[in-house]
């Protein structure tokens, strides 16, 4: 029988962080933050639904703006997202229309 001896706190909480999947949540948190900076010029217009394979889902509550986002703003938003979020894969925004 062999003793390891004491765990590395380190360890300990980044299992538990894992295991509670607490690091998703501020990961989440991260995002959401950096998405309001960048879309601040829209406030209370838009948020934050997923982000799947590089690509940032926003929700906006109507139609024409959906379309000025795509159409006009996308990219910029986009460059000013990686720009905040260094370490997150970010390949494209879609946008989508929704009402809360």
């Amino acid at each position: 029988m062999s003793e390891k001896g004491p765990e590395n706190i380190g360890d300990v909480l980044g299992r538990l962080f894992t295991a509670r999947g607490w690091g998703r949540l501020s990961e989440r948190s991260r995002l959401e933050e950096a998405w309001a900076e960048v879309a601040a010029e829209w406030p209370g217009q838009t948020r934050v639904l997923a982000l799947r394979r590089g690509v940032l889902e926003v929700e906006v509550r109507n139609g024409v703006l959906v379309q000025e986002l795509a159409q006009f703003h996308k990219r910029k938003l986009l460059g000013e997202l990686r720009k905040r979020m260094p370490g997150q894969t970010l390949t494209d925004l879609k946008f989508k229309a929704g009402a809360w």
